[in-house]
């Protein structure tokens, strides 16, 4: 009660309002140490005591460092319980020096006209920002007596291949697909290379082709399954179809796994170490990870980024991926796509069996 008295003193000096307000916002900074059953105990004296009528007032006060503590207290009790500041703005009678328009007041400012003007700060290129800023807005005119022209009903709609899993699917089976295609076959030819395991291949009638075409045609061997279980998992739990066929996919998948396998067997032709052959893996793939699209839609990129987006190993392959799973588009739609994956794989595997060495 005695803290109650102080702040709703109106004659006493600014610096004793901004101390005994402190004092109330370091007791509700020590109550998030307490246990819940205390905790309760000490906001609902809170709101028996009406801390809430003064600082409603605090909330309209000139200095910004009572503003500041004002919205602390109010976020330490919302944070506990968001219904007792709820109840007490549906109990107000008296609008004029309500806490509603304490908070709106925070928002808000009035311009020379002398009317209420809404001020938004958000960011326009997140459409997340965006759209919170269309709902605020639409629900405060409506507040305000706005009156709606034409009447509104909603459909929802929820067709498969238009949610964010639907996209996300083909863009990890790409990244699987790169990741797994390069470390498969790179880390095992420099591990071969260090355990001087390829030095004894020389004594041997087998050609550099041969030996690189098996370890391409091996790790296909253990990809493929993988992501026969990817793709059934993804229908059994998220319901994510292909609309243009499972053939297509994994045909798709094959494409990919050959043009990654090559480029792993390029990085991997000369490097003698494992953190040599890490370090050029992450190079290689780094720029793929944020520029082909795998968790976003590559085309937010600038038109000057993108002849280069599009040439990269995996943007084709995602493009293709999703063009089969989300559109429906047949292989032979997809003509430039599978070009480019195939000159990747090409002229990777030439380049590697050129500058391939046994030791």
């Amino acid at each position: 009660p005695a803290l109650k008295a102080k702040l709703s003193a109106t004659d006493a000096p600014s610096d004793a309002l901004l101390d005994a307000l402190r004092l109330l916002q370091e007791l509700c900074l020590v109550s998030k140490s307490l246990q819940m059953f205390h905790r309760a105990a000490f906001y609902r004296k809170v709101v028996e005591h009406g801390f809430f009528v003064p600082l409603a007032g605090f909330l309209r006060a000139p200095e910004a460092a009572m503003r500041l503590a004002a919205i602390d207290v109010l976020l330490s009790s919302t944070a506990h319980d968001a219904a007792l500041l709820r109840s007490h703005v549906l109990q107000q009678k008296d609008v004029g020096s309500s806490m509603l328009k304490g908070l709106l007041g925070m928002l808000t400012s009035e311009e020379s006209t002398g009317e209420l003007v809404m001020e938004y700060q958000f960011d326009p290129s997140r459409p997340g920002s965006l759209l919170a800023r269309n709902a605020v807005d639409d629900y405060m005119q409506r507040a305000a007596g706005r009156k709606d022209v034409l009447e509104i009903r909603d459909i929802e709609v929820r067709e498969a291949g238009s949610r964010y899993v639907d996209f996300l699917v083909p863009g990890l089976i790409g990244m699987s697909l790169m990741g797994g295609g390069m470390w498969g076959v790179g880390y095992a030819i420099v591990d071969l290379r260090i355990r001087k395991l390829l030095k004894r291949f020389l004594a041997t009638p087998m050609k550099r082709s041969h030996f690189l075409a098996a370890m391409m045609i091996s790790r296909l061997v253990f990809m493929l399954p993988e992501f026969v279980v990817l793709l059934f998992f993804a229908r059994l739990m998220f319901g994510v179809t292909s609309h243009g066929g499972y053939v297509a996919v994994m045909i798709l998948i094959l494409f990919g796994a050959v043009e990654f396998a090559g480029i792993g067997l390029l990085v991997a032709s000369r490097a003698a170490t494992i953190e040599t052959v890490s370090g050029l893996m992450n190079l290689v793939m780094l720029p793929m990870w944020i520029l082909s699209g795998i968790f976003f839609s590559n085309e937010r990129f600038p038109d000057l980024m993108q002849p280069i987006i599009q040439i990269l190993p995996l943007t084709p392959l995602i493009n293709a991926l999703r063009g089969v799973m989300l559109e429906g588009a047949s292989l032979m739609s997809l003509g430039p796509e599978l070009l480019t994956m195939g000159v990747w794989a090409v002229v990777t595997f030439a380049i590697a069996l050129a500058t391939f060495r046994w030791q």
